[in-house]
């Protein structure tokens, strides 16, 4: 399972983990926010699912959409064999209960509010459900989430092992957990951990005015093109940060709670395949989201704390992987009390500043899907052989129920368009175009 992931090794706290889920009943795996909890989680729980046995085996709770699809999505890449789905708010309960019905996941993973409704409604089999696991605990927490993890819970008759992971130290976990029970209890440690401290490098940026925005547009434009996320604190700040950098021609994502679920896939989708290097968004990004390659996370606004500065970092230097992280400030703006000046030099903006790069990548929207019966195969082949691209000007691939993206080079997108005019794809009229 490890080589359909490219991974080779694991990490300690990978194998530490692996280790103590046969040893204990109940665990509590602390570790910093882009270590791999994931697939610390998922590698034993997928070992341990039986073939023979029908239904649901394990729940795993996660706090958004996006931490729940990108869980769905390691297990998927894992080809262990069993199947597993994701449910969320956002799209309707009686659309997942179907799938439920058709796919008969060995693990569901999903927000505790629509796991919580499917539960009540009876809509899968607990009987075989042994195992839960609830990743991101302490946001969940944060997030209110207490009164649905607990209904959650009390439907579980036969659970008999908890898993919770979090990035941060809980002073104390709620009873309802039921860590106090039965079973033997394990708790591993790995907050302590300075390894990824030591491949980010921070900085400060200086701006001359109050107003951030001239200064963020230079350092992006510094930044030449690389992967970036800027966290903002509020979801108005996001949007004007986004509209005043597409104003000066610098293709950007926005990502934040208030927009609809369909809007914040495409932006995520289109930073994830490189066909805008630059995301904006609020805290929501700084939990849970796994993209690769993010080189730079830049702080438009302080973070509101030590923790939330922390998370918000943790989307670079991931693994192995280095990354710098920059706070904007203005003349009247201060270091927050938990970093100093030594640790954290300025960063000179070049003179003159570079032109707006363009990204090598486009996306490009098809409007049929899975239930079309169509596949990243069926749209790769027709790319190749009517769009007359080569492997290297084909991207990522990603096909939802009812349509489909796929990045392509940037400079083959009109030649593209213009070749599969008027072409079908397996017999079927599919619209392309670029993705807004």
């Amino acid at each position: 399972m490890l080589a359909h992931l490219g991974i080779t090794q694991l990490t300690p706290m990978q194998e530490a983990m692996k280790t103590s889920w046969n040893e204990a009943d109940h665990i509590v795996l602390l570790s910093p926010t882009g270590s791999g909890k994931t697939l610390a989680f998922l590698l034993p729980l997928v070992q341990g699912l039986k073939p023979d046995v029908a239904g649901v085996q394990a729940l795993v709770l996660a706090p958004s959409r996006e931490l729940a699809q990108q869980i769905e999505s390691v297990f998927r890449a894992m080809k262990s064999g069993f199947k597993a789905m994701s449910c969320y708010g956002g799209r309707p309960a009686m659309e997942e209960h179907r799938s439920m019905r058709q796919l008969s996941p060995a693990v569901i993973v999903g927000t505790p509010g629509r796991l919580l409704d499917h539960l009540q409604k009876g809509n899968f089999d607990t009987s075989a459900l042994q195992t839960l696991v609830i990743d991101e605990f302490d946001k969940s927490l944060e997030l209110g989430f207490h009164e649905e993890m607990q209904a959650v819970m009390a439907l579980l008759p036969n659970l008999r092992k908890r898993v919770l992971l979090s990035a941060t130290d809980a002073d104390a976990i709620p009873a309802f957990v039921g860590l106090g029970g039965k079973g033997r209890f394990l708790k591993l440690n790995y907050l302590e951990s300075v390894e990824a401290e030591s491949r980010l490098q921070r900085y400060r940026v200086l701006s001359p005015v109050k107003d951030k925005l001239q200064t963020l547009l230079e350092l992006l434009c510094t930044l030449g093109g690389e992967s970036t996320l800027v966290f903002c604190n509020y979801r108005e700040s996001v949007e004007r940060v986004a509209n005043f950098l597409a104003e000066h021609r610098l293709p950007c994502g926005l990502f934040h709670g208030g927009m609809e679920q369909a809007d914040r896939e495409r932006s995520l989708y289109k930073f994830r395949n490189g066909s805008c290097a630059v995301l904006v968004s609020t805290d929501l990004a700084a939990r849970g989201l796994d993209i690769e390659g993010i080189s730079h996370v830049v702080h438009y606004h302080l973070p509101p704390n030590q923790e939330a500065f922390v998370h918000r970092n943790g989307r670079t230097a991931r693994w192995v992987a280095t990354g710098s992280a920059f706070l904007l400030l203005h003349a009247e703006e201060q270091l927050p009390d938990y970093l100093d000046e030594s640790s954290t030099p300025v960063f000179q903006l070049p003179s003159p500043i570079p032109q707006p790069p363009e990204p090598r990548w486009t996306t490009l929207y098809l409007s049929k899907g899975k239930r079309d019966k169509l596949n990243k195969v069926d749209i790769v082949g027709f790319l190749y052989k009517k769009g007359g691209l080569q492997r290297d000007e084909v991207g990522q691939v990603d096909v939802k129920d009812r349509y489909a993206f796929v990045a392509v080079r940037r400079n083959k997108v009109k030649q593209l368009l213009k070749l599969i005019a008027g072409e079908k794809i397996k017999g079927m009229k599919v619209l392309i175009e670029e993705a807004n």
